[in-house]
């Protein structure tokens, strides 16, 4: 089963997005790439555990009802042209930190170590990657018409569904650190459900970003 986020990044904005990313942070394209590939579900399955409170679901909708609306994807180029903005990193910082929370220098370390990248770049690919996943979440979010927590929470499990196993491992280790196995029974119920080929970050992001 070929996974949606290799389907992304092979992509022609997933090509861009890569060498976008690669060249800011001064880093090899492969390495950028892995560290995306694990970094972008990690960042879905952290906002779907957010959307389990009111006040998470409320919070992440309203950002994705304003600033997050999906424009920045439509001038990816203009992005990276000439250096990523100061303000975008500083958005993605304060999205890593709403996200993450406590568990951002443990989420860095582990990207850091699978990667071979020092912790320091891993945090930059983040601060980018984090608006841009925010930008699709955003554009997904207004074609499908959502409007409270319970679609947030589908529409976020639909496109985390096909992760490979050790993205699913991943982000049940980091973000259900607690132990109540919430996060890996819905990834797990997920890829068990979702055999089919459109599903998941493949078809959202075939959709999105146009085949």
């Amino acid at each position: 089963m070929s996974s949606g986020l290799l389907d992304l990044l092979n992509s022609p904005m997933g090509k861009q997005l890569i060498s976008g990313v690669a060249g800011q942070t001064g880093q090899p394209e492969n390495k950028t790439a892995d560290v995306l590939s694990m970094a972008m579900p990690l960042l879905l399955g952290a906002m779907k555990k957010n959307v389990s409170s009111p006040q998470g679901a409320e919070g992440l909708m309203s950002a994705l009802s304003s600033k997050h609306d999906g424009s920045i994807l439509d001038n990816l180029g203009g992005l990276f042209g000439g250096g990523v903005d100061e303000n975008v990193m500083n958005d993605g910082a304060g999205i890593l930190g709403h996200v993450f929370g406590n568990k951002q220098p443990q989420v860095e370390n582990a990207l850091s170590q699978k990667s071979g990248l020092d912790a320091g770049s891993v945090a930059n690919i983040l601060k980018i990657a984090a608006p841009i996943v925010m930008g699709f979440l955003g554009r997904q979010k207004s074609q499908s018409n959502v409007s409270d927590a319970s679609g947030m929470n589908a529409l976020l499990g639909s496109m985390l569904g096909g992760q490979p196993q050790q993205n699913q491992s991943l982000i049940t280790t980091l973000l259900d650190a607690d132990g109540d196995g919430s996060i890996l029974d819905d990834v797990a119920g997920m890829v068990m459900g979702g055999g089919k080929k459109k599903s998941g970050l493949g078809g959202l992001l075939g959709g999105l970003f146009g085949k």
